[in-house]
């Protein structure tokens, strides 16, 4: 009998081992809207390596299918209208930034402090029915019978709510977050070390290098955001933590619990800061290289010639504007010898140029890679400017609402962008903003060193992001990984007690000196005195 060749041997040992693996089970609960985006590219590449994937949707999702080959779905009873309240806050807070238009000062700060308190509400009510769902789940015993009964090995959540936190330490199962958020604020601020001399807080559009008076700005922005977040989430879930887990533990404990944090920035576009162990960046994890474009799409964009093509695009909740905002973009797109693709849903802008070309629908990251981009149009969102990182494309932004601004701010601050209030929008100011990233070399050399920056890693983002997640299925857990500055007080994080104590010390020996001293001169004056006498 012929004997085999060794590598066909080797071929059909590997083949043996790889079908008798067998991959995790792993309990998704995302959030839902453009959070699901992120997600969903996590789940495809865990479901690619095998891994058996549930996801955990509510009944009114309008990005989660109930039915995908990636996932297994269970779907719970919601609140419903998360999807009419989104887009209802959204038209609103547009509406305030644009009631901002040649107001007056105090005009302005009125429209600002209607904002915010529309935010509070906004997510008040977010939060409030995301309790409603963990009650719902912790009452259904079928449902959390079948979930005790899946031994899942790891819960995959997003922190931007309670509840998957709440599921993971109901089932007993190890935490890993897809995260830039939870709900009491960026990330780093709950976990990291975080001085305020040199890190910015969210929405402040401070960089690292801050003045006295920026200083200032950033202690009471952080001060007051933390005070008013607490009030927005506790009221919501502290009842329940009560109620399925005891009186006497803190919800916060809940988020301090995750084994991994897989953080959706990195420090190409994040300001250095301090961090943890278990802190893992995949900034542009989502990003890839290009794919070909349709091919009516890429007859427009190839008719451009060398003036290259300008992509606009204001995110999944924002289709429409006002319509003279839109036609002050329009004229200023007509003013321009590049071609224009611009996803907009809204009515026809009268004076749109014939170089402009309104879609529904648009491959945002295969435009992004096409070598005829020239100029990226974006509100901002963390996906929109990661992936224009790594393509190394400039933005001209348009913030208008959540982390928005602030995203953009650290763009403009490593020379990347070029930022317009759309409140003060008109159709010179966007074009001259349009022009200053098309024909200053300043912007394409910045975004092109940040794009070389982000691609020169060992290993790629979602590579490492899979490979932690594995980790913490192959090990159940990564406790060895956690800080023990999350169970302790501040009293004690601060050295408090012991520069207390240590102060008592110094007092004490004073005090006694102090008295040895007087002793010492009262038998001296008193011998003195014998003495004379």
């Amino acid at each position: 009998m012929k004997a085999l060749p060794s590598s066909l041997i080797t071929f059909a040992l590997l083949l043996i081992q790889l079908s008798s693996a067998s991959g995790g089970k792993i309990l998704v609960f995302p959030l839902d809207g453009s959070h699901w985006i992120n997600m969903k590219v996590l789940i495809e590449e865990l479901h690619a390596k095998g891994h058996e994937v549930t996801v955990v949707r509510p009944s009114d999702s309008w990005y989660i299918g109930e039915k995908s080959p990636l996932y297994t779905s269970v779907t719970i009873p919601s609140p419903g209208g998360l999807e009419e309240h989104f887009e209802a806050f959204t038209s609103r807070q547009l509406e305030f930034r644009l009631q901002g238009r040649h107001a007056s000062f105090w005009s302005k700060i009125w429209n600002l402090f209607q904002m915010k308190r529309l935010s509070i509400s906004q997510f008040s009510k977010l939060h409030k029915g995301m309790s409603e769902v963990v009650v719902q789940m912790f009452e259904d015993e079928r449902l959390m019978q079948s979930f005790h009964e899946a031994k899942y090995d790891v819960v995959l959540t997003d922190p931007g709510v309670g509840v998957g936190a709440m599921l993971a330490r109901r089932l007993q199962v190890p935490l890993v977050f897809n995260v830039r958020w939870t709900i009491q604020g960026e990330a780093h601020f709950l976990l990291a070390p975080s001085p305020l001399s040199y890190i910015p807080f969210t929405a402040t559009e401070l960089t690292d290098k801050m003045t006295f008076p920026q200083r200032i700005k950033n202690v009471l922005r952080y001060n007051l955001a933390m005070y008013i977040m607490s009030s927005i989430a506790e009221p919501h879930y502290k009842p329940i933590v009560k109620k399925y887990f005891g009186p006497d533990v803190d919800y916060s404990t809940f988020f301090l619990d995750a084994e991994i944090w897989l953080m959706r920035n990195d420090f190409v576009f994040e300001f250095p800061r301090p961090t943890m162990p278990n802190i893992i960046y995949m900034g542009g994890f989502q990003c890839k290289p290009s794919k070909p474009l349709p091919a009516d799409l890429e007859e427009f964009v190839q008719s451009s010639g060398d003036h290259g093509v300008i992509m606009m695009t204001l995110g999944t909740l924002v289709g429409k504007l006002p319509q003279d905002v839109a036609e002050e973009i329009a004229a200023a797109f007509a003013q321009l010898p590049q071609k224009v693709v611009w996803r907009y849903l809204g009515q026809r802008p009268a004076n749109l140029g014939n170089n402009t070309l309104l879609v529904n629908w648009l491959p945002q990251k295969d435009l992004l890679g096409h070598p005829k981009m020239r100029v990226f149009v974006t509100h901002g969102g963390t996906n929109g400017v990661q992936e224009a990182i790594y393509h190394g494309v400039p933005v001209v932004g348009l913030p208008l609402f959540f982390d928005q601004p602030d995203n953009l701010s650290r763009i403009r601050a490593k020379g990347g962008a070029v930022i317009v209030d759309i409140a003060e929008l008109d159709r010179h100011i966007f074009a001259d903003a349009l022009k200053t990233a098309l024909y200053n070399p300043f912007y394409k050399e910045n975004m092109q060193r940040l794009s070389r920056l982000n691609r020169d890693q060992p290993m790629k983002p979602l590579d490492q992001a899979v490979f932690w997640i594995e980790y913490v299925i192959r090990h159940k857990g990564a406790r060895h990984l956690q800080t023990q500055s999350t169970k302790m007080s501040w009293f004690v994080y601060n050295c408090i007690d012991v520069i207390a104590a240590l102060l008592a010390v110094v007092l004490l020996v004073t005090f006694t000196c102090i008295s040895i001293v007087r002793l010492l001169w009262k038998i001296i004056l008193d011998g003195k005195k014998v003495k004379h006498e």
